[in-house]
């Protein structure tokens, strides 16, 4: 069960960031976060209420608080990064955020058998070489690192409270129902932060016209990464937390395959390979 929920989470998240990374080439990256996140928040405040959710809140309510801060502070700085580039270095690096939850596994008692650490340290590598780390060419700026490394941590944090927040399936969608208004309220500060500084937005004439025109997609972004949220607790609880976490960690190529698919983007030989070592190290951990 554990492997099935982390798979889904990867395959979610990975078509999430497709999405989003999409929508980012027609409105800033901030105004994608906060639209996509308030439409997941709305879905999930009805489900809340309908479900009854809402009789569980208690202090495991603060992980999700937790994790709702740290999602838009690692997504800003991942964009950050990737505008100072190069892409080529950055995405792979913010993969590496799967160290924190498999650290916290570790240090609770987890010990993982043979192949599944052999499994651990190939999807790893598989999921870096994914991404298509550039090798040579232009030097990376230490502001760019240091701003990925901070995403980093801070998507495996993230992955780390949400699967703390909750202990049952309606207290699991009340507490990704605080994550998404915290997402919401902190990423709304700063886009009306960003405003005040002469930022737009929306991109001038568009208007609310292209948020309608998006609502689909917009859509479609926020609930699949709240499903993937959903499926990494579940994951997380049926199972080992270093096993999990890595296997979850395996959307770049999911990303990269969508690419492919509906861009006709073409894969690099490292990608190709790094997608087959990910593949590897999936079998590993689902039979290890």
């Amino acid at each position: 069960m554990t492997a099935l929920f982390a798979l889904a989470t990867s395959l979610l998240w990975g078509l999430a960031d497709f999405g989003g990374g999409l929508l980012t080439r027609r409105m800033p990256a901030l105004t994608v976060v906060v639209a996509s996140q308030t439409i997941a928040a709305t879905v999930l405040g009805i489900v809340v209420f309908a479900t009854g959710g809402w009789r569980e809140a208690g202090p495991q309510l603060w992980f999700a608080v937790a994790a709702g801060l740290a999602g838009p502070v690692a997504m800003l700085a991942f964009y950050k990064a990737l505008a100072l580039g190069p892409m080529g270095v950055v995405s792979p690096l913010g993969s590496l955020g799967v160290a924190v939850p498999v650290g916290v596994g570790l240090v609770l008692g987890e010990r993982p058998g043979i192949l599944q650490f052999a499994g651990i340290a190939v999807a790893v590598v598989g999921v870096v070489l994914a991404g298509g780390p550039q090798l040579k060419g232009a030097p990376v700026q230490r502001q760019a690192v240091l701003l990925t490394l901070l995403a980093a941590f801070g998507f495996g944090a993230v992955m780390s409270l949400i699967s703390e927040a909750s202990t049952t399936v309606t207290g699991l969608f009340l507490a990704l129902f605080v994550q998404r208004v915290t997402n919401v309220v902190a990423g709304g500060t700063a886009l009306f932060l960003s405003v005040r500084r002469g930022a737009e937005a929306l991109p001038e004439g568009s208007g609310m016209t292209l948020i309608r025109h998006s609502l689909p997609a917009l859509a479609f972004v926020g609930l699949a990464d709240v499903a993937a949220n959903g499926m990494y607790a579940t994951a997380a609880r049926y199972g080992p937390v270093t096993v999990a976490a890595v296997l979850a960690s395996l959307y770049p190529v999911v990303t990269a395959l969508a690419a492919r698919g509906v861009l006709s983007e073409r894969l690099r030989g490292i990608q190709a390979a790094g997608a087959g070592l990910a593949l590897v190290g999936t079998v590993l951990l689902a039979t290890g």
